[in-house]
């Protein structure tokens, strides 16, 4: 799929115990589920609890692991350190008001139809996110953005 380089699907985190045996191949490597999530996914948010914990070698991987296109959004964490990376993206509440889209707070396809227009309108970038990783609402958006066009 060609990136469409203001519109991004993804969830919290890649991990997800219902999504190791109904997302994920069976037999995938542990290591390995991040590169397959970004087949389907283009962002993923990964609260302070689970990035503050990355090593620096850890984020080299994880950049290395994904597509040039693919975003990280951190949840927003005083004194600590992130790499420096275009593909990392700090969510400060007021970035989120701006730009993030929680499908599990709004699942109002019309609503969120209409919050895409003004986002393609302006190139400004959205990011639509699941905190609980409900798959069958991330294939409804999908298929949304294809109607759409995006």
């Amino acid at each position: 799929m060609k990136p469409n380089h203001f519109l991004y699907l993804g969830a919290e985190n890649w991990v997800h115990p219902a999504w190791l045996r109904d997302f994920y191949p069976e037999g995938l490597p542990e290591d390995w589920l991040l590169s397959y999530y970004n087949t389907q996914f283009q962002t993923v948010y990964l609260p302070a609890a689970v990035w503050r914990q990355a090593r620096p070698e850890t984020w080299t991987q994880w950049l290395y692991d994904t597509q040039e296109g693919f975003v990280f959004i951190v949840e927003a964490s005083p004194d600590s350190a992130l790499p420096a990376s275009e593909r990392v993206r700090v969510a400060t509440a007021a970035w989120q008001t701006a730009h993030v889209w929680w499908l599990d707070e709004s699942a109002d396809l019309r609503a969120l139809s209409r919050r895409i227009r003004e986002h393609a309108a302006t190139g400004e970038e959205l990011f639509i996110l699941s905190r609980v990783g409900d798959l069958a609402l991330l294939q409804q958006v999908k298929a949304l953005r294809e109607v759409l066009g995006y």
